[in-house]
């Protein structure tokens, strides 16, 4: 805590130097929004470079002043939070004063923004998000507040934790983690008891693209289990984008990918080749939109799809057909074939990438 409010001080008193020299005060920040400011490396993922280009957010510039006022109010109540040892959500800072604000997106920018440029990672700024994502299976653990967490009950779904850092005494004897892309597919495969059925498991959903604590508890996952973690999303560009986001991490969070990338997730399914392989009839998939064929273009452009030669490939069928496939597609095949006959065989026989 020490490290945050010497972090916020220096800014602090830049500000008031610019002032004593009669200059308009600027806040400087690594422009994080920017894919040439990102390498990849393979063991960590998307990472920002050291020398990466700025951007400023000047105090004199009409265009930017609210912002300046409004990335120093938020500094401010992140260093009382720090200094008094209390916590608040992103949403209690918006709610603080709505009419100030504007909007939930502004604060959450300007969150992610004053992290990177203090080089301190969002959840020691005392700042938690409303978890959106849910776990199940074979897990118990203990949250910062003494709550205990045991979500190996039967069909029992929990949040992700608000807190993730916080957590401890983490028991598990699952033999896999399954990432899913969808809640929709996540509550149908409990129903299942999928959790149970085959070997015990950890299901974790993020409910479409991923929020920062179901990312950091898949990476808590990792580091205290070293399980074998598994993706289940859609066939198509958005769902792969979403599995690179946890394998990879995202270009916005590169400044934070040491604790929220985990390499070692592997693609289970729905892969495009499985259509073919299963004989899947083509009135059930879905034509391509210009929007899925451009977010694929870009996808085969970035720099983690060309040391995996065969996601390459997926892709390349995905390109050559223009047709994508939701996971439910399976229940064209029978209505439990994704739990029944699907999973068992891929993870039996080793049919991830």
């Amino acid at each position: 805590s020490s490290e945050v409010l010497e972090a916020i001080e220096n800014v602090i008193e830049d500000v008031f130097k610019s002032l004593a020299q009669k200059k308009a005060p600027v806040l400087t920040l690594d422009n994080r929004s920017d894919w040439r400011n990102v390498e990849f490396k393979d063991s960590v993922g998307l990472q920002m470079i050291p020398s990466c280009t700025t951007k400023q957010i000047r105090s004199d510039c009409p265009r930017s002043a609210t912002r300046f006022a409004l990335t120093l109010k938020i500094l401010s109540m992140i260093y009382k939070m720090v200094q008094t040892n209390t916590y608040a959500t992103k949403r209690d800072i918006y709610y603080s004063d709505t009419q100030l604000f504007g909007s939930q997106s502004v604060v959450d920018n300007i969150i992610n923004d004053i992290s990177c440029m203090l080089k301190i990672p969002r959840r020691s700024l005392h700042v938690l998000s409303t978890s959106k994502g849910f776990v199940a299976g074979n897990l118990s653990y203990t949250e910062e507040d003494g709550t205990k967490v045991n979500c190996t009950c039967g069909a029992t779904v929990f949040t992700v934790p608000s807190n993730v850092q916080g957590i401890k005494n983490l028991i598990s004897h699952a033999k896999f983690v399954l990432i899913v892309e969808k809640d929709a597919t996540f509550q149908r495969l409990l129903d299942d008891n999928f959790c149970n059925k085959l070997s015990p498991c950890i299901m974790i959903t993020g409910r479409g693209v991923p929020d920062l604590n179901t990312r950091l508890l898949v990476r808590k996952l990792w580091d205290t289990f070293q399980l074998p973690i598994f993706t289940l999303m859609d066939a198509d560009p958005h769902g792969v984008e979403i599995m690179c986001i946890y394998k990879y991490g995202s270009v916005s969070m590169s400044f934070e990918a040491h604790h929220l990338t985990v390499p070692s997730v592997k693609w289970l399914g729905l892969l495009p080749s499985d259509l073919e392989r299963l004989n899947i009839c083509k009135d059930a998939l879905i034509p391509f939109t210009k929007r899925d064929q451009t977010k694929l273009a870009s996808l085969q452009k970035r720099p983690y799809i060309a040391c995996q030669p065969a996601w390459k490939r997926e892709l390349e069928i995905m390109a050559a057909s223009k047709l994508k496939a939701e996971i439910q597609v399976l229940t064209s095949l029978s209505s439990d074939y994704l739990s029944r006959v699907y999973l068992p065989n891929k993870l039996q026989f080793g049919g991830w990438l």
